[in-house]
C-alpha cells in the first residue's frame, strides 16, 4: 500500500489484499462525499458485467452508515437479518456473514472497508464466519490503509498545485504561440488578397502559406492541450473516463460509437493517461476525418498490463502513404505516448477497409 501514490491504487490494493488475506468472497471499500453517498467505490471479487449490473453507487445507509458516522466495526452472522438493513439492487450478489471496519485517520473517518461470505467456514447458528481475530487483522490493514491513504491524498494534492502551476505556463506560452501564428496567418491572408487580381501565382503561393500556417497553428493548440491531464482520470480511473467519453462522442455524432472493457485494473497514473490521449486521438480520427458508421473502442487486460484497440470502419488510408505525404494524422504523436510508458503501437489500415489502431502497455 506505502508504494502506490493514486488514491485510487491505494483503494484498489487495499481491498483486493483484505479479501485476499481474509479468505473472503467479496470485499469493497468507499470512500464518503459529503451529499451522502461515496465519492468513490471500489470492489473486489465481482466482474465487470455485474459492476455494470448493479447500477449506480450505494447511499450512505444501513451498516455502511453505522461504521462511517459512528465508527464502530461491524461483524454480522447474516447482513440481511440486521434491522438496519436497507436492500440491495436485483443484481447484487447475495452477502451473507459481514465483517466491516472504518478506516480512520485520527478523528476523521476516511473510509469503510468491508468483506462478506467466508471461503469455506461452518460457524455455529447465528454466529458471523469471520472471528475476532478476522476483526482485529482487518481493524490492523485498515490502521495502515489510513496511513497509505493519507499519504496518497498529500501526495495527490501536491501534485495538483504542480498541475495548476504548469497550466498556467502552458496558457502562457499557448497564448505567446498561437498569437504569433495567428498574426502572421492575417497578414498572409491580407498579402494573398492583395495579390489575387494582379498576381494570381503568387497570390495562391501565399494562400499555401496560409494553409501551412493555420495547421500550425492548430498544431500547437493541441500539444498544449493534451499536456493537460483531464481530472475526470483521476477522480474516476481509466475505465469509466473512456466509458463517459465514448458515450458523449456516441450520442454527439451519426456514427455508432461503442465500448467495452474486461478485467482491467488500476495501472499507473501516465499509462493511463497515454492510453486516454491515445483513445481520443484515434477517436477524433474516425469521427472527424473517416467518415466511419461505426467505431468500437475495446480495452482489455493481458498480462499485467492492458491492451487498447480502436476500430473503425470508415475510408481506412495507407500509412505509408500518409508518412511520406507529411499528413500522419497523429499517428507520430500516438507512437510517441505509447513509446514514453513502455508500450507499443500498432496500426492497421487500408483504403477503403477501416483502420485498427491497437495500443499496449506493460502495466507497473
Amino acid at each position: 500500500m506505502s508504494r502506490q501514490l493514486q488514491v485510487r491504487d491505494v483503494l484498489q490494493t487495499i481491498t483486493a489484499s483484505a479479501r485476499e488475506l481474509l479468505g473472503a468472497q467479496y470485499a469493497a471499500l468507499g470512500v464518503p462525499d459529503d451529499h451522502g453517498g461515496f465519492a468513490q467505490f471500489v470492489v473486489d471479487g465481482v466482474s465487470e458485467e455485474q459492476w455494470k449490473a448493479i447500477g449506480p453507487l450505494p447511499r450512505q445507509h444501513g451498516i455502511l452508515a453505522a461504521m462511517l458516522r459512528e465508527g464502530t466495526a461491524q461483524r454480522l452472522a447474516d447482513v440481511a437479518h440486521d434491522p438496519r438493513f436497507g436492500g440491495w439492487p436485483k443484481a447484487h450478489p447475495v452477502l451473507r456473514d459481514f465483517l466491516g471496519v472504518p478506516i480512520r485517520d485520527g478523528e476523521e473517518t476516511l473510509g469503510a472497508l468491508f468483506l462478506a461470505n467466508k471461503h469455506g467456514a461452518q460457524p455455529p447458528p447465528g454466529e458471523s464466519a469471520f472471528t475476532p481475530e478476522d476483526e482485529a487483522l482487518l481493524q490492523t490493514l485498515a490502521a495502515h490503509a489510513a496511513i497509505a491513504l493519507t499519504n496518497a491524498r498529500l501526495y495527490e494534492r501536491s501534485r495538483e498545485l504542480t498541475i495548476a502551476d504548469e497550466r498556467a505556463r502552458l496558457a502562457h506560452e499557448l497564448h505567446d504561440a498561437v498569437s504569433q501564428k495567428l498574426f502572421s496567418l492575417r497578414l498572409t491572408a491580407q498579402a494573398a488578397a492583395a495579390l489575387i487580381d494582379r498576381d494570381p501565382a503568387r497570390a495562391k503561393g501565399e494562400m499555401r502559406q496560409v494553409a501551412r500556417l493555420a495547421a500550425e497553428a492548430a498544431d500547437e493548440l493541441r500539444t498544449a492541450v493534451t499536456e493537460l491531464r483531464p481530472t475526470a482520470l483521476d477522480e474516476a480511473g481509466l475505465t469509466a473516463t473512456l466509458a463517459d467519453q465514448v458515450r458523449v462522442l456516441d450520442r454527439a455524432h451519426a456514427a455508432r460509437v461503442t465500448f467495452t472493457a474486461h478485467g482491467v485494473r488500476a495501472l499507473p497514473a501516465t499509462q493511463e493517461e497515454a492510453l486516454l490521449r491515445v483513445a481520443q486521438e484515434a477517436l477524433h480520427n474516425a469521427l472527424r476525418h473517416a467518415a466511419a458508421t461505426g467505431v468500437e473502442v475495446r480495452l482489455a487486460r493481458r498480462g499485467a498490463g492492458a491492451v487498447l484497440t480502436v476500430r473503425d470502419d470508415g475510408r481506412g488510408f495507407d500509412p505509408a502513404a500518409v508518412r511520406s505525404a507529411g499528413r500522419h494524422l497523429g499517428l507520430v504523436s500516438m507512437r510517441d505516448r505509447a513509446a514514453g510508458v513502455g508500450g507499443s503501437l500498432t496500426v492497421v489500415s487500408e483504403p477503403g477497409k477501416g483502420t485498427l489502431i491497437e495500443m499496449e502497455v506493460p502495466g507497473g
